[in-house]
């Protein structure tokens, strides 16, 4: 009778049919020669070399690929959190304001205190702003028609990492040279890039590496002029009487 293969050669060959690779081309990732046929048939010791290759290309967790864990991945999310925080004069946490202006320079003086000290920042005395970190930033172009246009503001609430982050969610994007608002698409297998889709379809896609990510920014609401009566948008609607002290300064901001 056939024994039955190593766990650690069933889940190996598990990996590679879900990366939709071959043989050949798994072994090239790997930098295996020929192909992982060998491998696959338990003619072949998965090596340690072979191991750290699956961690660095694929986050597989080794203790899972042996079976003594059930987490297949490693949670190897990049650190997406605000660098710097602003407290108010009452000693409240502020929401700075990053209008588009000012989102230029925000990638190159994300941790320098004396620079965020020159944007305003305000509170929201509603329950839901209150012990979460939360940002404004301006939308400038119209990529995110029809929800989003221009010169408006969305408000986020700050993401730890990329693995706390709800797919699909529209966020703005601090990367190393650039703010972008897009939604956010994961990739299954893959923890190395995101999709960033537009809502305005004249736009296509665009895929970045995570590691060029330097903040995440998960959008909660918008502050507008205009108010849509068929948005239902009840944020809006709680937060419009708060934010009429704020026109002022937020005009200001429109240079």
């Amino acid at each position: 009778m056939k024994s039955e293969l190593p766990i650690e050669v069933i889940r190996f060959k598990e990996v590679r049919e879900k990366l939709n690779h071959t043989q050949q081309s798994f072994a090239e990732v790997l930098n295996v020669k020929k192909s992982t046929a060998d491998i696959e048939r338990g003619k072949s010791k998965i090596t340690g070399s072979v191991v750290v290759a699956l961690m660095e290309n694929f986050q597989i967790n080794p203790l899972w690929l042996y079976g003594k864990s059930n987490q297949r991945t490693l949670d190897t999310s990049i650190n997406t959190s605000p660098k710097v925080i602003t407290i108010t004069p009452e000693n409240n946490e502020g929401i700075v304001l990053v209008n588009v202006k000012a989102a230029a320079g925000y990638p190159n003086n994300i941790q320098d205190l004396d620079w965020y000290e020159e944007l305003p920042a305000f509170t929201i005395p509603l329950p839901e702003y209150r012990n979460t970190t939360y940002r404004g930033f301006q939308v400038e172009g119209d990529s995110m028609l029809p929800s989003l246009h221009p010169k408006e503001w969305v408000l986020g609430k700050a993401v730890e990492s990329i693995s706390m982050l709800k797919n699909h969610s529209i966020c703005v994007v601090v990367m190393q040279d650039s703010v972008l608002v897009k939604k956010v698409q994961k990739h299954e297998n893959n923890n190395e890039s995101l999709s960033l889709i537009s809502l305005n379809p004249d736009y296509p896609p665009i895929t970045i590496n995570t590691f060029q990510i330097q903040e995440l920014w998960e959008v909660s609401s918008k502050i507008s002029s205009e108010i849509d009566d068929n948005s239902g948008s009840l944020a809006l609607t709680q937060i419009q009487q708060s934010l009429i002290d704020l026109k002022n300064e937020i005009n200001s901001l429109k240079k």
